[in-house]
């Protein structure tokens, strides 16, 4: 007998559903009756291009799966401009964060760019069915345990290189857009927060922190007072 359809290409319609939530690497290993428990307390959600799934500001207190579409990640600044940061696509997740701060806010709005399909897993539905299910709430204990022994044991060869280049491209693109020229780069006119940077790259902040040092170190970035000062790298 074939397995049912995933109830969220049901609601969505036909296209691109890469990624369920029972293939989040934070729910992996999870046995059937444990994923369908999840999947109830999912919210799913349709937005059409211009609909906000998050703003900054917002209570952050869910982590979403993109289902299908693409998403603009943005901000305003202190002075009033609206920065574009990154464009987040199908298959990504959001604010997973979320599940190890008590509490906090989105550093960045979200703006759909195109029909998108989401399910979203809620800080509190889910603190409530650990509770009630223990096994779940061990199963992802266990692996939130060896997602930070893969990290620790490639934070040197691998990620911190690749998290370091994904930076620097990203404080490029912001200084291009706002900054203020300088010699040889741009002076970022705003602080940015280790919390902003984490969230934009996809990373911790201990990770963000370390890869910020090393950026400083090679001369690539550098403070001017709060702000930062991103040097102009090869095309």
């Amino acid at each position: 007998m074939s397995e049912p359809r995933c109830l969220c290409e049901r609601l969505a319609g036909p296209g691109p559903h890469p990624r369920c939530i029972g293939q989040v690497w934070l729910f992996e290993g999870l046995d059937p009756e444990a994923r369908q428990m999840v999947a109830r307390h999912l919210e799913r959600r349709r937005l059409e291009p211009g609909e906000a799934l998050f703003r900054q500001g917002d209570r952050a207190d869910t982590m979403y799966l993109l289902k299908a579409g693409a998403v603009k990640l943005w901000k305003v600044t202190e002075d009033g401009r609206v920065l574009t940061l990154d464009i987040r696509h199908a298959g990504d997740l959001l604010g997973e964060s979320v599940f190890l701060e008590e509490e906090g806010e989105y550093p960045v709005s979200a703006t759909c760019l195109e029909p998108m399909f989401v399910c979203g897993v809620a800080k509190d539905r889910f603190e409530r069915l650990v509770e009630e299910n223990p096994r779940i709430g061990l199963r992802v204990i266990r692996n939130l345990a060896r997602r930070i022994e893969q990290l620790r044991s490639k934070l040197e060869a691998l990620s911190e290189p690749m998290l370091e280049e994904r930076m620097y491209r990203v404080l490029v693109n912001v200084a291009r857009e706002v900054g203020t020229p300088g010699k040889g780069g741009w002076v970022i006119p705003f602080p940015l927060t280790h919390e902003e940077i984490a969230f934009l790259v996809g990373a911790h902040r201990v990770s963000v922190t370390r890869a910020l040092a090393r950026l400083r170190s090679a001369g690539r970035v550098r403070a001017e007072g709060r702000n930062l000062f991103v040097a102009e790298g090869p095309p």
